[in-house]
């Protein structure tokens, strides 16, 4: 049972969709006790090649399972919840994962290049840049980028969470057309796909439409990190960036790719924004944080100004210039958040003075903003 009407203009952008990022979960490549299972990277494979054989669609792939290839070879029955197995097992997994990709990929003559994330990399400004580069030149090189999550040596306070949130960014940080979110379901339903009279929400044109539905988390199988929760999380924020969003299963690949009504199919609700704001505001953990007295909150969140020195209050946590922090009013509410341009220690001596003043007394170099504008992304209007 499908609930909703089908819009034709929406399916038809999906299949004349040039650039498409394609995220395929852990459950859809590996057994449930872990490793590859060598069949359903080849079908997802068959499918991906033929969608770009034309040369008229480029594909990014970004693909969890390196973890959970990495289970059955270390002997582990399960996902380890501490995060140094894991990343154990992601070191195994990662090479194995990339050789079956690599190895399957090479039946089309299509060649593989891996990518390897970190929150780190990409909410800095000179790392978001070269991330954007290499994915840019691998595509015009012909090569079908492989992303994952650094899992390897990304600790809890640089992780993004899920693989469904970085594919969203992704999809922002390469300009798609569209971004395809694949798992185990064959969509979003407004229940338990399991219970009787529940059906597919074949479109959601906003939040509104699904405010009222019943999301569920991750799987039985223990081998992925998301469930339906992080999938319609990561359809709101590129939704909202202006990337249309297909929900399905794996095994309707082909169908989705083709704009064929299956899946959940997600209008754009916003506009591209600078492609690092979306991933300071959705991607970047906080470093610290910053107090501001009442004035400068109105500044920064009515006004769109920059942050100065002037306006702070309080200063928590252990930064270093660059560094991503909160910006809180003086209840404690976060906001916004920024890229700070001094270390922590550095910002107790400017609390409350003016750049002028402290340009005469500290030199040139402390005559800028603590948090530039076009560094900072209201949380809070």
């Amino acid at each position: 049972m499908t609930r909703a009407v089908t819009g034709t203009k929406g399916r038809a952008d999906v299949a004349g969709a040039h650039r498409v990022v394609v995220k395929v979960g852990s459950s859809s490549l590996t057994t449930a006790s872990g490793g590859l299972d060598a069949d359903r990277v080849d079908a997802l494979v068959d499918v991906l090649a033929k969608s770009r054989s034309g040369g008229e669609r480029e594909v990014v792939l970004v693909s969890s399972g390196a973890i959970a290839a990495g289970l059955a070879p270390l002997g582990l029955r399960r996902r380890p919840k501490d995060l140094a197995r894991q990343q154990a097992a992601a070191s195994v997994g990662q090479g194995l994962l990339v050789a079956r990709y690599t190895a399957s990929f090479a039946r089309y003559g299509v060649r593989v290049g891996q990518v390897l994330l970190t929150t780190d990399d990409t909410s800095r400004r000179a790392h978001h840049r070269n991330a954007s580069r290499t994915l840019d030149k691998l595509l015009a090189m012909g090569a079908l980028p492989v992303v994952n999550e650094n899992d390897t040596v990304a600790t809890d306070e640089i992780r993004f969470g899920d693989n469904d949130r970085l594919a969203a960014l992704v999809a922002h940080l390469v300009r798609a057309d569209l971004l395809v979110l694949l798992s185990d379901v064959d969509g979003l339903y407004d229940g338990d796909p399991s219970a009787p009279g529940t059906a597919r929400i074949a479109e959601v044109t906003g939040p509104a439409d699904i405010e009222h539905v019943k999301i569920g988390s991750a799987g039985k199988a223990g081998v992925g990190t998301g469930g339906m929760v992080t999938k319609v999380e990561a359809a709101r924020i590129a939704a909202a960036a202006g990337v249309p969003v297909v929900l399905t299963s794996a095994s309707q690949a082909a169908d989705a790719l083709a704009g064929r009504d299956t899946g959940t199919y997600f209008h754009p609700t916003g506009r591209r924004s600078a492609d690092r704001l979306l991933w300071l505001q959705h991607a970047s953990a906080p470093r610290g944080a910053l107090t501001l007295d009442d004035g400068a909150v109105r500044a920064v969140v009515e006004g769109r100004k920059s942050l100065l020195p002037a306006g702070i209050a309080a200063v928590e946590g252990d930064f270093i210039a660059g560094d991503p922090v909160e910006l809180r009013d003086t209840a404690g509410r976060a906001v916004a958040r920024g890229l700070v341009n001094f270390d922590a220690k550095e910002l107790p001596r400017l609390f409350g003075r003016s750049t002028r003043e402290l340009a005469r007394e500290l030199g040139p170099a402390y005559e800028r903003e603590v948090v530039h504008r076009d560094d900072l992304v209201v949380l809070h209007p």
